[in-house]
């Protein structure tokens, strides 16, 4: 694995650790959706995780595509652009559903 994968995927699991961090203790989408600042500080980590996916070499993401690349940097595009058009139920389901499967995905590749 090249060096700047390596710290690539670090990258990945300390936005992913913040996005965990600041949705715990929300019981809904609408209460998640309701507290401005966690929501934005957690949509500025889902930005951060599609750049940095675009800066991991093709040859490493080829060699992974177990791990949705494509999906991850759509998803930063949607918010990057079109963030008042944003569907609080919907991140709310990949914070909960997908999330927790990317940081294991990448905790194993860096292991």
């Amino acid at each position: 694995m090249l060096t700047k994968d390596h710290h690539c995927l670090e990258s990945i699991i300390e936005a992913v650790d913040r996005i965990i961090e600041y949705t715990t203790g929300f019981d809904s989408a609408d209460d998640f959706n309701n507290d401005y600042r966690n929501f934005d500080a957690t949509m500025m980590n889902f930005v951060v995780i599609g750049e940095i996916v675009d800066i991991i070499s093709e040859d490493f993401k080829k060699g992974h595509d177990n791990i949705e690349w494509i999906k991850i940097k759509g998803f930063r595009n949607i918010v990057a652009h079109d963030y008042f058009g944003i569907d609080a139920e919907e991140v709310w389901q990949i914070i909960k559903s997908k999330i927790p499967n990317l940081k294991t995905q990448i905790q194993i590749l860096l292991d």
